[in-house]
């Protein structure tokens, strides 16, 4: 049994060990971080702590295979991120959007701003706590291991001999992480308590506006009544009434069915399905004539109604104009579902692969078109692997690119984490264009996410294992605790007030921003409890990809500044 007791001993370093230690760190994290308390887990983030604790009973991995699983994982982590973030990135500046994101852009300056008070409070460089231990506490405090790991990238690149300062940094990190995930519920707790809120009434109120959203496609019939339009062709129609829609069919007099081209013309007594905004019903009331409603047949006669699954790569950044469906097929499409969400096919709206769009006409056109489109889920689930690959190479030579500042002796670099992430979003938003096949399936996106968040929070945890109980569980580990509990707490209550005070938030939709802004997925998850509904997540996911970015390039910029 020598070679089994030798395969287990601490400091062993050959391969087959440091396999079976990173094996051991990542499922027992996984396991653990299952577990929850008053309905709170601290999920994959408990793959750090197993490594801290198996790094402190003497476990090692040689420094080059550390250091590679540790950036690799950072690489894959951060990538998938911004693949996953990229194609809502820019659109979640619209609207009310842009409120969330300033609201969120507050309380990372308000974060940073408490950090830094914090530290010269405490003696600044003469202090108990360096400036990397308070942005590994900074970066505990608000749930965000990207910023950390670009933190760490950072402080190699200023110095590659400053590897015990990475290692201080992760403890500060674990030092705080537990009270900023219990920190943000809290705080959700606080809001709702100081302003008397009814969730139920909040809830209500969410539905209201929901019923009022008149945004998405709506299909709406119409008789054509109005004689000054009789006769004005499909060209004609949408001079004479601009906007995204389309006439998906034309019910003639006699019973004829007419998948209208440009050409067509529409006729009193005609019968039209329009799909349009809700918002239009009254416009086209106005030209047309009266609402009406009908049963349009689907699946029976000569026009049918089918999904047509976007997977040919030729197609990808296609302008659907450039179909040319009337003139080639004699099709409508009707509308267009891209990751859940139903979008007005208009003519200049690029089809993107993953694409699903809702055709009308004749069954053997939409089956020639399907061919010619793709329609084969198998597509979709094969890994896109050259874009990634493409990603990551771009993602690097852009974060090794230096960039000269006036000040600053050492020119700063995106590094390995924010590089990437740069190109990621990039890609995510516009690979289309250039035709990049940017879709991934949410699961593959998410495998490629978890093995390298655990690879870089195992790596992590392993090299800070061998100090981190002497350092962390004394004076300066319980200052760190407190210390992150204020940098969570305080920026959470200041931006809720605001939100809740000043702009009369949904105090769901603040829940919601304030787990976003703070990339906390428990927090969410306890969000979506309370809510009942998708109002939490819908805020989350519009300032989570500008948050991300924000926090990874502002944990460099802090390095950077501090240790040049």
């Amino acid at each position: 049994m020598d070679w089994f007791i030798d395969l287990l001993k601490p400091g062993n370093l050959s391969l087959a060990s440091t396999v079976l230690l990173y094996s051991f760190v990542i499922f027992a994290g996984i396991l653990l971080g299952k577990i929850k308390i008053a309905g709170v887990s601290l999920g994959v983030t408990f793959v750090l702590f197993v490594g801290i604790l198996l790094g402190h009973f003497g476990y090692s991995v040689e420094s080059n295979t550390l250091h590679f699983l540790r950036e690799f994982g950072l690489i894959l982590f951060i990538f998938s991120i911004g693949m996953q973030v990229g194609p809502g990135f820019f659109s979640s500046f619209k609207q009310g959007g842009v409120r969330m994101n300033v609201l969120a852009m507050i309380g990372i300056a308000l974060n940073v701003g408490i950090m830094l008070t914090i530290y010269y409070l405490q003696g600044g460089e003469n202090g108990l706590s360096s400036i990397t231990d308070m942005v590994g506490v900074m970066c505990g405090a608000i749930t965000n291991t990207p910023s950390l790991g670009a933190a760490q990238q950072t402080i190699l690149q200023v110095n590659p001999d400053a590897y015990d300062l990475t290692q201080d940094m992760s403890m500060g990190y674990a030092a705080a992480y537990p009270l900023g995930v219990v920190g943000i519920i809290l705080t959700m707790i606080v809001i709702k308590l100081v302003f008397k809120i009814n969730i139920e009434k909040e809830i209500q109120e969410i539905e209201n506006e929901k019923d009022a959203s008149m945004k998405a496609p709506e299909m709406l019939t119409f008789k054509i009544t109005n004689e000054l339009v009789s006769g004005l062709s499909m060209i004609r129609l949408h001079a004479l009434i601009p906007g995204d829609y389309t006439c998906s069919r034309i019910l003639k007099p006699d019973g004829h069915t007419v998948i209208p081209k440009s050409s067509d013309t529409i006729e009193i007594g005609d019968i039209v399905l329009i799909v349009c905004a809700k918002t239009d019903e009254e416009k086209f009331a106005r030209f047309l004539g009266q609402r009406i409603d009908w049963e349009w047949p689907k699946d029976e006669g000569p026009v049918v109604s089918r999904r047509i699954l976007v997977t040919q790569t030729s197609y990808n950044g296609v302008k659907i104009g450039e179909l040319h469906l009337h003139a080639a097929y004699q099709l409508n499409v009707t509308r267009i579902n891209r990751s859940g969400v139903d979008l007005l096919p208009s003519p200049g709206l690029r089809l993107q692969i993953g694409d699903r769009l809702t055709v009308v006409g004749n069954i053997d056109h939409i089956n020639m078109l399907a061919r010619k489109l793709g329609n084969s889920m198998k597509r979709l689930n094969e890994p896109n692997l050259i874009t990634m690959f493409i990603g990551i190479f771009l993602g690097i030579l852009l974060g090794s690119l230096p960039v000269q500042f006036p000040g600053m002796s050492v020119p700063m670099k995106l590094g390995l984490a924010g590089g990437p992430l740069v190109v990621a979003i990039l890609i995510g938003a516009y690979g289309h264009k250039v035709h990049l096949v940017t879709y991934t399936n949410s699961a593959a996106n998410l495998l490629l996410r978890e093995i390298g968040i655990c690879l870089f929070l195992a790596s992590v945890g392993i090299a800070a294992g061998k100090d981190f109980f002497a350092t962390v569980f004394n004076l300066k580990g319980a200052l760190w605790v407190g210390y992150g509990f204020c940098i969570t707490v305080i920026p959470l209550i200041v931006v809720g007030i605001i939100a809740r005070a000043k702009y009369r938030m949904n105090y769901l939709s603040i829940i919601g921003m304030m787990s976003g802004s703070y990339t906390d997925p428990p927090a969410l998850a306890y969000g979506n409890k309370v809510a009942n509904n998708d109002a939490p997540a819908v805020a989350y996911s519009t300032v989570y990809p500008l948050t991300m970015f924000a926090r990874v390039i502002v944990a460099q910029i802090i390095v950077l500044c501090f240790l040049e």
